[in-house]
């Protein structure tokens, strides 16, 4: 296997997923810290850009203050099979954080950004198959215990900080502070609240436009916040509706995983029952 030389920068952090697993809320706040930068862009260098070598990667760094503590967050490198190893090899000692939620819905949530996206467009029951799915990212994406295991040969568990959707929901500051000290900076109260990153509840431009605008992203950037931008942009964004999840499709995901659960349950020390036959029409973002 090939190997690329280790990048001059030396991230002390890197959140590696799970995707749509509030991964980005954590991202965000800790943006706000004055004594931590991170990329805006999820570098994903590690897992898909790889073969754009370490100056691609070394770039996304090149605006951080002097003293601080770097880190990045790339939500895919959890599950992608060499990212561990990748990471391992140029960084052996850099900290780790890892977020999870409930795979059932991490996989719905998954599978609704792809929507709202155009990537699919059939309802659930057509992707959340164990078997034959066109997009096998869906299901293999919430096998944590399998992908875990991968990461736990390769770094020690000192380095690794896991922590659950769950609790960013239910001890948010609590969650925070957690991370703040693992990474090895002072905690700070939590910032930026006004709303909830990437939640499928949120207004989004029809997706015809949003392909058509798709050129013009990095021009409209900078406008973004402005009240008269917002509220032009406003008059045309509309609430995606999504195919629901059937109880019986929520119940053959349920068994899907559950093996994996027991054995994550393991590897962390943790009961994870309340992941455990939710029996409800899960419409999570």
């Amino acid at each position: 296997m090939t190997f690329h030389n280790m990048p001059n920068v030396q991230p002390q952090f890197i959140v590696i997923g799970a995707i749509k697993a509030a991964t980005t809320w954590i991202q965000k706040q800790l943006q706000t810290h004055p004594g931590i930068f991170m990329p805006d862009v999820e570098p994903h260098y590690f897992s898909s850009e790889y073969h754009r070598g370490p100056t691609y990667y070394e770039g996304l760094f090149r605006l951080a203050p002097a003293g601080v503590v770097l880190g990045e967050k790339s939500a895919d490198y959890l599950a992608h099979p060499l990212a561990a190893e990748r990471i391992a090899r140029a960084y052996p000692d850099v900290k780790l954080l890892v977020q999870l939620r409930n795979p059932v819905d991490r996989a719905y949530s998954d599978y609704k950004m792809l929507y709202r996206r155009g990537t699919v467009r059939e309802g659930p029951e057509h992707y959340l198959k164990a078997r034959n799915s066109s997009q096998p990212r869906l299901l293999a994406g919430g096998r944590y215990a399998e992908h875990l295991s991968r990461w736990m040969k390769l770094f020690p568990a000192a380095n690794m900080l896991t922590f659950l959707f769950e609790d960013v929901r239910q001890r948010p500051q609590e969650t925070l502070d957690l991370v703040c000290r693992h990474i090895g900076v002072q905690p700070q109260e939590i910032r930026a609240q006004a709303r909830r990153e990437n939640d499928s509840t949120e207004q989004f431009l029809p997706l015809s436009v949003r392909k058509a605008l798709a050129p013009l992203k990095g021009a409209f950037a900078p406008l973004r916040g402005q009240r008269w931008f917002e509220a032009t942009r406003g008059l045309m964004t509309r609430q995606v509706s999504y195919p629901p999840m059937s109880l019986a499709l929520r119940a053959e995901i349920e068994r899907y995983y559950a093996d994996d659960i027991d054995k994550l349950e393991e590897l962390l020390g943790r009961d994870l029952g309340q992941w455990r036959h939710r029996n409800l029409s899960s419409n999570a973002a």
